[in-house]
């Protein structure tokens, strides 16, 4: 039975609705390919991703370091810690003289849970030039703090937009 609040969307047929997604979050390989592009260049591509399904969250996708462009990788400052996946460091990504701060991040040493992280990355959508699931151009989840990517197969509403912060 599903308990979702009476404000979320109803999922069309072939949607997921993020409020079905469970808390705390459950980790899945992804079956199609995703790409990211920054600065005209192809950073990250690849068809091993895992995504991270949270209550009222659209999936965040996280890629196995071989298959991101390291050397378009810089160490940044900063730090978040997660409940369930545990402490985060973040990346910049440069390419040429275009560089974007703190877009990326990855888990070290992830918990017991979601040891499969371990070093993969997740990036954020929105200062990225391209960012794909499978054909579909994904879209940032709303607020800037959260990592989420919005595709078409997803009901709302998303966390992190305005009026949002209670839920």
């Amino acid at each position: 039975m599903t308990l979702r609040p009476p404000f979320a969307d109803v999922p069309r047929p072939g949607q997921e609705s993020v409020w079905d997604y469970p808390r705390p979050p459950r980790l899945e390989p992804v079956p199609v390919c995703i790409r990211i592009e920054f600065a005209g260049q192809v950073i990250a591509q690849t068809r091993s991703a895992w995504r991270i399904l949270e209550t009222s969250h659209p999936p965040t996708y996280y890629l196995p370091p071989e298959d991101v462009r390291r050397d378009c990788l810089e160490p940044a400052t900063g730090s978040s810690f997660c409940e369930w996946k545990g402490q985060a460091r973040y990346w910049s990504v440069r390419v040429g003289a275009r560089m974007a701060r703190s877009v990326a991040w990855s888990y070290p040493r992830p918990t017991a849970p979601y040891a499969a992280l371990r070093d993969h990355l997740a990036f954020y959508a929105a200062p990225m030039d391209l960012c794909l699931v499978g054909d579909e151009r994904a879209l940032p989840q709303p607020g800037g703090f959260y990592g989420g990517w919005i595709t078409g197969n997803l009901a709302g509403p998303f966390k992190g937009q305005p009026g949002s912060n209670g839920w």
